[in-house]
């Protein structure tokens, strides 16, 4: 990556900062991901398989986002 235009890009505000993070992250397509390895394929079906028995223990993607920020930034 260009160096100056990632001391540019680091001028941003933090919240600029994810904003541009997330446009990034979609403009990637599927496609260009890599392949998912055996294991990675086999435990995503075991949480689908997880999720199936019991769908009440799955947390809205919001709430499992909002815990985990609360962690980062929590005092250590």
């Amino acid at each position: 990556m260009n160096k100056a235009l990632l001391q540019e890009l680091m001028q941003l505000s933090p919240a600029e900062r994810i904003e541009l993070a997330q446009d990034l992250w979609d403009s990637v397509g599927p496609e260009e991901f890599a392949p998912l390895t055996p294991e990675e394929e086999a435990e995503i079906d075991r949480r689908l398989t997880e999720y199936e028995k019991d769908p009440s223990r799955a947390i809205p993607w919001e709430e499992a986002r909002a815990y985990l920020w609360s962690q980062l930034t929590r005092p250590k």
